[in-house]
């Protein structure tokens, strides 16, 4: 939305200017541009180009932080996400220059990256170019503004909905749209990206959407929206296809060293590289132990976040996952680091290790940040299958096949539908833990209000969550900025 700031700003001065004579030669779009393929290719580049601010920290720690797995050590405003004392100005994150880890930074990379793809949309299909790459291409700007848009609307409920180019000013200005139209947004987006896009083989490009990708998040789409029954459908076509399949051992799909192997289950992912060109993400330094003292961590990483000693806890002792959190760690001098040193604000902490990698240049890793997994997709049809019909075999397999994996029995039998649906969330909880999805776990199914509260530590002693934290607040900055965007209700 800033680039809408911008552009209204442009034509007020510009209508200011009486005795404006000069030819222009650029604006913010152009008619010479999106004439041949090379142009078509740059322009949808430019529409992933916002993924590199919202993974750099946003996207998977303002809601991680709020939720009741993973907790910071509370410096330079992160502790307002698990204290539930930010506001809609954001005002702690801009004293701290921390806008880049807030929510404000969703907000503006998502609509940053829905203008490109808007663009895209309007300007490629009169591309001169092959035809079959023009149909790709087009595919991939329709699945990219449909995961903005669920983005979107997961983090702030209702939003803009902006499917044309800010060309003028009646298509810069937007309202809003209930987060249930934005939703059905994003169905008829994914809808236009399967029919384009090609099923995954190795041979597609890291980083870039599938067809059983774009059906993985129309099946979690519908999942946030309760739409059972589509999202049981989309799910069983992904699994059905047959292109992706579960890692052996679930330790190897955060192994930096079997990055290109693990696409066989992390489907879609912020692709990082230590080295340029390339990008990483700031977060593999906020999760090794501070003063980068555990190589095996990264090069350089300050301690800054932890994991709740109540959900390391909550894992079965056999569960493989678990390997994937430490109550120690090896530092540089080969001494084993007893959990009461790991950091000192508590004598609990716990560490995060998926995303580890011992190879990165300062604190720069290649470790993926896994977006959409095969994991995933399986929970999603076991939540939807017992929500249509209760825990039937088929609801149970697909939970097991999960729990197999992680080195688990089968789930208890005889659940009734609310016990089945709740283990689930917690096998959800277990599998995707420091991906970015707990929190919104937590509020589609409207139980965040129960759970948090309980998620406390001696860090943290008390967390008392509103109503309103439901969403976050939209930025005050882009209220300002458009006349006709209001506040969500419960924040005004």
């Amino acid at each position: 939305m800033k680039n809408i700031q911008y552009f209204i700003f442009i034509l007020l001065v510009c209508a200011s200017c009486n005795k404006l004579e000069e030819n222009p030669y650029s604006s913010i779009f152009t008619d010479n541009f999106y004439k041949t393929a090379s142009d078509a290719e740059a322009a949808l580049t430019a529409v992933y180009g916002p993924m590199v601010n919202l993974y750099n920290t946003a996207g998977t720690c303002a809601s991680d932080f709020s939720a009741d797995q993973i907790y910071p050590r509370p410096v330079v405003g992160r502790d307002t996400y698990t204290l539930f004392s930010y506001d809609p100005n954001y005002t702690t994150q801009k004293s701290f220059s921390r806008q880049a880890e807030s929510p404000m930074q969703i907000w503006q990379s998502c609509y940053s990256g829905i203008e490109k793809a808007n663009w895209v949309l309007l300007k490629v299909p009169a591309t001169n170019m092959d035809t079959a790459r023009r149909s790709v291409i087009l595919g991939e700007a329709y699945y990219m503004r449909a995961f903005y848009l669920w983005t979107l609307a997961k983090n702030f409920g209702d939003i803009v909905v902006k499917t044309t180019p800010s060309y003028n000013i009646d298509t810069a200005i937007v309202g809003k749209s209930t987060q249930a139209e934005a939703y059905k947004q994003v169905y008829r987006d994914l809808e236009q990206a399967i029919s384009r896009l090609p099923s995954y083989t190795a041979d597609i490009q890291k980083g870039r959407p599938s067809k059983e990708v774009a059906m993985a998040l129309y099946a979690k789409t519908a999942l946030y929206a309760q739409d059972w029954t589509t999202a049981l459908n989309e799910a069983k076509l992904v699994l059905a296809a047959g292109k992706y399949s579960l890692m052996a051992n679930v330790l190897d799909v955060y192994n930096v060293a079997k990055e290109d192997a693990a696409r066989q289950e992390n489907m879609w992912a912020f692709e990082c590289e230590s080295t340029s060109p390339g990008f990483s993400t700031q977060i593999i330094s906020l999760y090794g132990p501070r003063n980068s003292d555990g190589p095996a961590y990264a090069a350089t990483s300050y301690g800054s976040a932890f994991v709740y000693q109540a959900f390391f806890d909550s894992f079965n002792p056999t569960d493989k996952r678990r390997l994937l959190l430490d109550t120690n760690y090896v530092n540089k001098l080969g001494q084993v680091v007893a959990q009461k040193d790991i950091t000192p604000i508590t004598k609990k902490g716990v560490l995060l290790k998926k995303y580890m990698d011992p190879n990165s240049v300062g604190g720069s890793g290649a470790t993926n940040i896994p977006i959409l997994r095969l994991a995933d997709v399986y929970l999603i049809a076991a939540e939807a299958a017992a929500q249509l019909s209760g825990p039937t075999a088929e609801a149970y397999g697909y939970i097991n096949t999960v729990r197999a994996r992680a080195g688990l029995p089968d789930l208890t039998a005889g659940l009734d539908k609310a016990g089945f649906v709740n283990a689930v969330l917690q096998e959800r909880s277990w599998e995707l833990f420091g991906e970015g999805d707990r929190w919104y776990d937590l509020t589609r199914t409207n139980t965040y209000l129960q759970v948090i509260p309980a998620a406390v530590n001696d860090v943290y002693p008390t967390r008392a969550p509103q109503k309103k934290h439901r969403y976050f607040p939209i930025p005050l900055d882009e209220i300002n900025a458009n006349p006709k965007l209001e506040q969500n209700s419960d924040w005004k």
